[in-house]
């Protein structure tokens, strides 16, 4: 866990070089915090548009599935704040494993409530589907306005 963390610092290190450079070269002046504004504020908007895309088409199956990629997101980031503070205040061991494994946690308990959740919508489909048939064999339903 250690390693994943410093190769994604130094990728941001060198990410932060290079646009300075990008900046410099181009004769624009600006702080550290300005630069910060302006390509995080690129970075989320972009991820917006991406996201916004994905999860139009991904409502259209069903909203539990948007529920479940939020909820999975937000899992990773949390886990990922326990091992960074065990390791701040070393208390626990700060491992790419036990991040895995937490995760992994989600994962299969919510397939064992999907799986559930499956089985008593295929329950309540196959007894409309029968109550439909039962009606078309020979019982006649009247509605209320219905006169003899």
């Amino acid at each position: 866990m250690n390693e994943v963390i410093l190769v994604i610092v130094e990728m941001m290190n060198e990410f932060h070089d290079v646009m300075i450079g990008v900046f410099s070269i181009l004769g624009i002046n600006i702080t550290d915090k300005e630069m910060h504004f302006w390509v995080l504020g690129i970075f989320g908007l972009g991820l917006f548009f991406f996201t916004h895309f994905i999860f139009k088409r991904v409502s259209k199956w069903s909203i539990s599935s948007l529920s479940f990629i939020y909820t999975f997101t937000v899992l990773v980031v949390i886990v990922f704040a326990i091992e960074i503070q065990q390791k701040v205040t070393s208390r626990g061991n700060m491992e790419f494993q036990d991040a895995i494994q937490g995760l992994w946690g989600f994962i299969v308990l919510f397939s064992i409530y999907a799986a559930i959740k499956l089985i008593f919508l295929a329950m309540k489909k196959s007894l409309k589907s029968m109550s439909a048939t039962k009606n078309k064999k020979g019982k006649t339903r009247f509605s209320r306005n219905h006169q003899l």
